[in-house]
Protein backbone atom coordinates (compact mmCIF):
# COMPACT_ATOMS: atom_id res chain seq x y z
CA UNK A 1 0.00 0.00 0.00
CA UNK A 2 1.43 3.53 -1.00
CA UNK A 3 0.71 6.07 1.29
CA UNK A 4 1.06 8.45 -1.27
CA UNK A 5 -2.60 8.32 -2.30
CA UNK A 6 -3.60 9.36 1.18
CA UNK A 7 -2.10 12.99 0.27
CA UNK A 8 -1.33 15.38 -2.34
CA UNK A 9 2.12 15.22 -2.92
CA UNK A 10 3.46 18.74 -2.24
CA UNK A 11 5.60 20.95 -4.87
CA UNK A 12 9.06 22.04 -4.56
CA UNK A 13 7.36 25.77 -3.00
CA UNK A 14 5.59 23.60 -0.54
CA UNK A 15 8.90 21.50 0.17
CA UNK A 16 10.47 24.97 0.56
CA UNK A 17 6.99 25.50 2.92
CA UNK A 18 6.86 22.68 5.03
CA UNK A 19 10.56 22.87 6.03
CA UNK A 20 10.82 26.38 7.37
CA UNK A 21 7.36 25.43 9.04
CA UNK A 22 9.04 22.49 10.53
CA UNK A 23 12.11 24.84 11.62
CA UNK A 24 9.99 27.31 12.85
CA UNK A 25 8.20 24.43 15.27
CA UNK A 26 11.37 22.94 16.68
CA UNK A 27 12.87 26.47 17.15
CA UNK A 28 9.73 26.67 19.37
CA UNK A 29 9.40 23.50 20.81
CA UNK A 30 13.46 24.33 21.84
CA UNK A 31 12.57 27.53 23.00
CA UNK A 32 9.82 25.93 25.50
CA UNK A 33 12.64 23.18 26.59
CA UNK A 34 14.76 25.75 27.45
CA UNK A 35 12.61 27.65 29.35
CA UNK A 36 10.86 24.94 31.61
CA UNK A 37 14.90 23.63 31.64
CA UNK A 38 15.47 27.45 33.06
CA UNK A 39 12.71 26.77 36.02
CA UNK A 40 12.83 24.10 36.75
CA UNK A 41 16.61 25.16 37.50
CA UNK A 42 15.62 27.80 39.49
CA UNK A 43 13.84 25.74 41.78
CA UNK A 44 16.58 23.26 42.68
CA UNK A 45 14.79 20.14 40.42
CA UNK A 46 17.88 19.35 38.44
CA UNK A 47 19.62 19.02 42.15
CA UNK A 48 22.03 16.10 42.23
CA UNK A 49 19.93 14.71 45.52
CA UNK A 50 16.58 14.85 44.01
CA UNK A 51 18.21 12.58 40.87
CA UNK A 52 20.46 10.25 42.80
CA UNK A 53 17.42 7.82 44.92
CA UNK A 54 17.77 6.67 40.80
CA UNK A 55 20.62 5.09 41.75
CA UNK A 56 19.65 3.32 44.07
CA UNK A 57 18.77 -0.69 43.37
CA UNK A 58 16.41 -0.72 46.84
CA UNK A 59 14.38 2.33 44.88
CA UNK A 60 13.83 0.40 42.09
CA UNK A 61 13.33 -3.26 43.56
CA UNK A 62 10.31 -1.59 45.93
CA UNK A 63 8.99 1.19 44.16
CA UNK A 64 9.13 0.96 39.95
CA UNK A 65 9.32 -2.33 39.18
CA UNK A 66 6.26 -3.09 41.54
CA UNK A 67 4.51 -0.62 39.98
CA UNK A 68 6.25 -1.80 36.37
CA UNK A 69 4.70 -4.90 37.43
CA UNK A 70 1.06 -4.01 37.99
CA UNK A 71 0.76 -1.70 35.31
CA UNK A 72 2.24 -4.61 32.40
CA UNK A 73 0.23 -7.54 34.32
CA UNK A 74 -2.92 -5.47 34.21
CA UNK A 75 -2.77 -3.88 30.67
CA UNK A 76 -1.85 -7.82 29.58
CA UNK A 77 -5.03 -9.07 31.24
CA UNK A 78 -6.95 -6.23 29.71
CA UNK A 79 -5.35 -6.63 26.24
CA UNK A 80 -6.38 -10.20 26.36
CA UNK A 81 -9.56 -9.85 27.54
CA UNK A 82 -10.40 -6.91 25.34
CA UNK A 83 -9.70 -8.46 22.50
CA UNK A 84 -12.17 -11.58 23.07
CA UNK A 85 -14.69 -8.73 23.73
CA UNK A 86 -14.51 -6.99 21.06
CA UNK A 87 -14.31 -10.08 18.94
CA UNK A 88 -16.71 -11.23 20.01
CA UNK A 89 -19.42 -7.99 20.22
CA UNK A 90 -17.81 -7.08 16.95
CA UNK A 91 -19.49 -10.01 15.49
CA UNK A 92 -22.94 -10.03 17.56
CA UNK A 93 -23.21 -6.65 16.06
CA UNK A 94 -23.13 -8.02 12.21
CA UNK A 95 -25.41 -10.69 13.24
CA UNK A 96 -28.22 -10.93 10.84
CA UNK A 97 -30.55 -11.24 13.65
CA UNK A 98 -32.01 -8.47 15.32
CA UNK A 99 -32.64 -10.23 18.85
CA UNK A 100 -28.29 -10.63 19.36
CA UNK A 101 -27.65 -7.16 16.97
CA UNK A 102 -29.26 -4.96 18.60
CA UNK A 103 -28.79 -6.17 22.53
CA UNK A 104 -24.72 -6.42 21.34
CA UNK A 105 -24.87 -2.67 19.45
CA UNK A 106 -26.20 -1.95 23.68
CA UNK A 107 -23.39 -3.15 25.40
CA UNK A 108 -20.65 -1.54 23.53
CA UNK A 109 -22.17 1.49 22.96
CA UNK A 110 -23.11 1.57 26.97
CA UNK A 111 -19.31 1.10 27.49
CA UNK A 112 -18.06 3.51 24.90
CA UNK A 113 -20.25 6.37 26.87
CA UNK A 114 -19.51 5.41 29.97
CA UNK A 115 -15.65 7.28 31.36
CA UNK A 116 -13.30 4.72 32.30
CA UNK A 117 -12.68 5.75 35.46
CA UNK A 118 -16.01 5.56 36.49
CA UNK A 119 -16.11 1.76 35.53
CA UNK A 120 -13.00 1.28 37.17
CA UNK A 121 -14.57 3.04 40.77
CA UNK A 122 -18.35 0.98 40.07
CA UNK A 123 -16.69 -2.02 39.63
CA UNK A 124 -14.52 -1.54 42.87
CA UNK A 125 -17.28 0.17 45.28
CA UNK A 126 -20.47 -1.28 43.46
CA UNK A 127 -19.38 -5.00 44.07
CA UNK A 128 -19.96 -4.38 48.02
CA UNK A 129 -23.09 -2.88 47.32
CA UNK A 130 -24.13 -5.72 45.55
CA UNK A 131 -22.57 -8.82 47.11
CA UNK A 132 -21.57 -7.10 50.35
CA UNK A 133 -17.59 -8.07 49.62
CA UNK A 134 -15.18 -5.39 47.65
CA UNK A 135 -13.54 -7.41 44.20
CA UNK A 136 -9.96 -6.50 44.30
CA UNK A 137 -8.14 -3.61 42.82
CA UNK A 138 -6.59 -5.50 40.41
CA UNK A 139 -10.34 -7.44 39.57
CA UNK A 140 -11.60 -3.68 39.11
CA UNK A 141 -8.99 -2.15 37.13
CA UNK A 142 -9.15 -5.13 34.56
CA UNK A 143 -13.11 -4.76 34.32
CA UNK A 144 -12.77 -1.10 33.72
CA UNK A 145 -10.13 -1.69 30.81
CA UNK A 146 -11.99 -4.64 29.38
CA UNK A 147 -15.56 -3.51 28.56
CA UNK A 148 -14.69 0.05 27.89
CA UNK A 149 -11.22 -0.79 25.33
CA UNK A 150 -13.22 -4.05 24.11
CA UNK A 151 -16.06 -1.70 22.94
CA UNK A 152 -13.82 0.40 21.40
CA UNK A 153 -12.26 -2.64 19.71
CA UNK A 154 -15.31 -3.92 18.65
CA UNK A 155 -15.93 -0.87 16.51
CA UNK A 156 -12.37 -1.02 14.79
CA UNK A 157 -13.05 -4.89 13.89
CA UNK A 158 -16.73 -4.01 12.18
CA UNK A 159 -15.40 -1.20 10.92
CA UNK A 160 -12.39 -3.19 9.12
CA UNK A 161 -14.71 -6.43 8.36
CA UNK A 162 -17.63 -3.58 6.80
CA UNK A 163 -14.89 -1.45 5.18
CA UNK A 164 -13.98 -4.73 2.43
CA UNK A 165 -16.28 -5.12 -0.98
CA UNK A 166 -18.95 -7.15 -0.79
CA UNK A 167 -18.14 -9.28 -3.61
CA UNK A 168 -15.50 -11.21 -0.83
CA UNK A 169 -18.47 -12.27 1.30
CA UNK A 170 -20.48 -12.85 -1.88
CA UNK A 171 -18.18 -15.29 -3.30
CA UNK A 172 -17.74 -16.82 0.24
CA UNK A 173 -21.27 -18.14 -0.10
CA UNK A 174 -21.86 -18.69 -3.53
CA UNK A 175 -19.00 -21.84 -2.92
CA UNK A 176 -21.19 -22.92 0.37
CA UNK A 177 -19.69 -21.31 3.07
CA UNK A 178 -21.69 -20.66 5.90
CA UNK A 179 -22.42 -17.76 8.04
CA UNK A 180 -19.56 -18.38 10.65
CA UNK A 181 -17.46 -19.99 8.25
CA UNK A 182 -17.38 -16.14 5.43
CA UNK A 183 -16.79 -13.94 8.79
CA UNK A 184 -13.87 -16.55 10.30
CA UNK A 185 -11.77 -17.50 7.50
CA UNK A 186 -12.35 -14.77 4.69
CA UNK A 187 -13.64 -11.59 6.23
CA UNK A 188 -11.53 -11.47 9.64
CA UNK A 189 -8.06 -12.37 7.94
CA UNK A 190 -8.26 -9.87 5.11
CA UNK A 191 -9.58 -7.17 7.42
CA UNK A 192 -6.90 -7.72 9.74
CA UNK A 193 -4.73 -5.67 7.50
CA UNK A 194 -6.61 -2.08 7.73
CA UNK A 195 -7.71 -2.62 11.76
CA UNK A 196 -3.96 -4.23 12.79
CA UNK A 197 -2.45 -0.17 13.62
CA UNK A 198 -5.82 0.79 14.93
CA UNK A 199 -6.37 -2.29 17.08
CA UNK A 200 -2.42 -1.93 18.34
CA UNK A 201 -3.14 2.02 19.43
CA UNK A 202 -5.98 1.23 21.50
CA UNK A 203 -4.09 -1.66 23.15
CA UNK A 204 -1.18 1.51 23.70
CA UNK A 205 -3.59 3.27 25.17
CA UNK A 206 -5.20 0.85 27.38
CA UNK A 207 -1.58 0.63 28.92
CA UNK A 208 -1.71 4.27 29.54
CA UNK A 209 -5.28 4.06 30.82
CA UNK A 210 -3.84 1.08 33.44
CA UNK A 211 -2.56 4.75 35.80
CA UNK A 212 -6.51 5.16 36.45
CA UNK A 213 -6.25 2.37 38.76
CA UNK A 214 -4.79 4.53 41.26
CA UNK A 215 -8.50 5.83 42.30
CA UNK A 216 -8.95 2.36 44.22
CA UNK A 217 -5.60 1.86 44.97
CA UNK A 218 -4.01 -0.46 42.64
CA UNK A 219 -0.49 -0.61 43.25
CA UNK A 220 0.73 0.46 39.39
CA UNK A 221 3.65 2.20 37.93
CA UNK A 222 2.18 5.98 38.35
CA UNK A 223 0.96 5.39 42.16
CA UNK A 224 3.78 3.32 43.62
CA UNK A 225 6.32 4.98 41.17
CA UNK A 226 5.47 8.61 41.42
CA UNK A 227 3.50 8.93 44.49
CA UNK A 228 5.60 6.56 46.81
CA UNK A 229 9.05 7.92 45.65
CA UNK A 230 7.75 11.68 45.34
CA UNK A 231 6.45 10.83 49.35
CA UNK A 232 10.05 9.45 50.21
CA UNK A 233 12.25 11.94 48.68
CA UNK A 234 10.37 15.05 48.10
CA UNK A 235 11.13 14.98 44.42
CA UNK A 236 8.43 15.25 42.15
CA UNK A 237 9.08 16.54 39.79
CA UNK A 238 11.92 13.95 38.85
CA UNK A 239 10.22 11.14 39.31
CA UNK A 240 7.36 12.63 37.08
CA UNK A 241 10.13 12.66 34.21
CA UNK A 242 11.25 9.28 35.22
CA UNK A 243 8.01 7.49 35.05
CA UNK A 244 7.39 9.30 32.17
CA UNK A 245 10.38 8.05 30.26
CA UNK A 246 9.60 4.71 31.37
CA UNK A 247 5.68 4.73 29.55
CA UNK A 248 7.24 6.76 26.70
CA UNK A 249 9.87 3.48 26.21
CA UNK A 250 6.98 0.82 26.90
CA UNK A 251 4.64 3.18 23.90
CA UNK A 252 7.16 3.27 21.46
CA UNK A 253 8.46 -0.50 21.71
CA UNK A 254 4.81 -1.16 20.96
CA UNK A 255 4.68 1.41 18.36
CA UNK A 256 7.92 -0.19 16.80
CA UNK A 257 5.73 -3.66 17.16
CA UNK A 258 3.23 -2.30 15.18
CA UNK A 259 4.86 -1.60 12.41
CA UNK A 260 6.53 -4.82 12.26
CA UNK A 261 3.43 -6.83 12.46
CA UNK A 262 1.55 -4.70 9.78
CA UNK A 263 4.90 -4.84 7.94
CA UNK A 264 4.45 -8.47 7.76
CA UNK A 265 0.78 -8.82 7.41
CA UNK A 266 1.16 -6.72 4.39
CA UNK A 267 3.47 -8.54 2.55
Amino acid sequence: MSYANLYEVPGPRGIRRNRVLTGVIALGLLAVAYVVYVRFDEKGQWAADKWTPFLRADVWTTFILPGLAGTLGAALAGVVLAGIFGLVFATARMSEHRWIRVPAATVVEFFRAVPLLLLIFFAFFGSYALTGTNISAFTAVVFGLTFYNGSVIAEIIRAGVQSLPRGQSEAAYAVGMRKNQVMRLVLLPQSLKAMMPAVISQFVVLLKDSALGLIVGYDELVDRGLNGIAANFSNVIPAAIVIAAIFIAINVSLDKFAHWLHGRTST
